[in-house]
This record gives C-alpha cells, structure tokens and sequence, in this order.
C-alpha cells in the first residue's frame, strides 16, 4: 500500500510478532537470564523471551522446514535471524520458554550434536561469521565450513557458557577479500593465496575481459602488455600483488 513499486522487501512491521509491535519504543531493559536467554522488558508490563541459537551458514531445506516448524508450535509463526547467522525464537510467556528450550535442546543429529544449540550471548564466543568457501565462490584460497565447523567444536563450551571477560566475535574469511567481516571481530581466521596468480598468454589473447581484470586489481599491478607475436596480454607487478584472487574472479 502507498508504494512507488512492488520491488524490494516488504515493510518490516508486519514480520514484528505481535508483543513487539505493540511495545515498539516501550522497551525499558532487558537482561541476559541465562546463556542463549534473553528477556526484554516494556514500560507495560510486557516481557518478550528470546532463545538464541548457532546456526550454520548453509543450511538445507530440510533444515529451514525444521526452524519454521518449530516457530511455528511455539512462536506463531514468527522467527529472526541475527547479523552473525543466529536463529532467534520469541516467545511471551515462561510456560513457552520452558516448552521451547525443551524442544530444542531434544533435536540433535543422528552423531548426537545439537541441530539447535542455545548460547551466543554475554561474556561468550557468539556464532562464528564467516565467507562462501569453495561452495559459492572463485576466490577463496580455502573452504570455509570445514574450518569453522572445527574451530566451533574447540570454543563449544564458550558458546554456551558466559566465562570470559567479555563477549568474544569469531570471523573466517577464505581470501584477503574479507566479505567474512573478518576486520571488525574480535579474532579473524583469514586464508590467503601466496603467489601471484599464472598468465596464460594464449588464452588471454583470445578474451575480451582484459580490461576488467585490471580494473579489478585493488593495487593496480596489472596492466596492459603485448607477447612476442604482437598478441594482447597483460604484465603483472609481481611485488605489487597483494594475492586477494580478484582478477580471475
């Protein structure tokens, strides 16, 4: 209603449960009850419990039926995903905390791990952000999930639990790209390439692409170049490369 078009998202009002749309700017607190437990408190009187939950960055549709079925028996239908890939559940009362944490600490994996882990909160490792990988990308000079699959099975504890000083952010990007958010977390995990990427002169030669791999050069160390036979090339400043992968992107 009353817009220009039909692109873009819908508004975000609608997907408020109703507790929030109804104390939206009442909010007075809201405190940390136990790890992965969360309850905001409005100036009425209301009180909306959040459950939060690791999540993987891939998930299979299998997986996302599950999340909605769940939101579904206890949230009425509504569910939120956080910036470094956390489920959140809301719900209104204790009676469908107390239901909810049961459920979901009863989902596990046929190897016994859980589907739903609850945690991420306070003074403890929040779920890992992290890049495409090989799955989604040209880039990487090494797969994402493996590796943050193992790094998270180590700081397990901490994800549940809330013992450290302070709330550790744990980033993986698998190239010097970083679209992981690696530069604004508390640890990064970084995969780079070590050498300048090879020229094929016979099949650049036979491209018309050339001036967008030198545009795509962050440092500027490729440029135009002819080989011996008079045919198109470029040259790479090999001391120059930084190794990020954008040019055969």
């Amino acid at each position: 209603k009353d817009r220009l078009t039909d692109l873009g998202p819908r508004h975000f009002w609608q997907y408020f449960p109703p507790v929030i749309q109804n104390n939206y700017g009442k909010w007075a607190y809201h405190e940390v009850l136990e790890p992965g437990i969360l309850v905001h408190v409005s100036e009425t009187g209301d009180k909306v419990y959040t459950v939060r939950c690791g999540a993987a960055r891939f998930m299979t549709v299998q997986h996302v039926r599950e999340i909605c079925e769940i939101a579904d028996k206890y949230c009425d239908g509504y569910v939120r995903f956080t910036t470094r890939n956390n489920i959140e559940f809301l719900v209104d009362s204790v009676e469908k905390l107390e239901a909810l944490k049961k459920d979901l600490e009863s989902r596990k994996f046929v190897s016994g791990s859980y589907k739903f882990p609850i945690g991420g909160t306070g003074a403890g490792v929040t779920n890992i952000v992290h890049t495409q990988g090989y799955v989604h990308c040209h880039t990487p000079a090494t797969d994402a999930s493996s590796m943050v699959k193992a790094v998270a099975d180590e700081l397990f504890e901490y994800f549940q639990g809330m013992q450290l000083p302070a709330k550790v952010r744990v980033s993986m990007a698998c190239c010097l790209n970083m679209c992981g958010a690696v530069h604004c977390s508390d640890i990064a995990l970084l995969g780079y390439h070590r050498k300048p990427p090879i020229i094929d002169h016979e099949v650049i030669d036979k491209v018309c692409e050339i001036p967008l791999a030198i545009a795509a050069c962050p440092v500027g160390a490729i440029s135009p170049d002819k080989t011996p036979e008079g045919g198109k090339t470029v040259k790479i400043k090999q001391d120059r490369c930084m190794f990020c992968g954008n040019c055969y992107t």
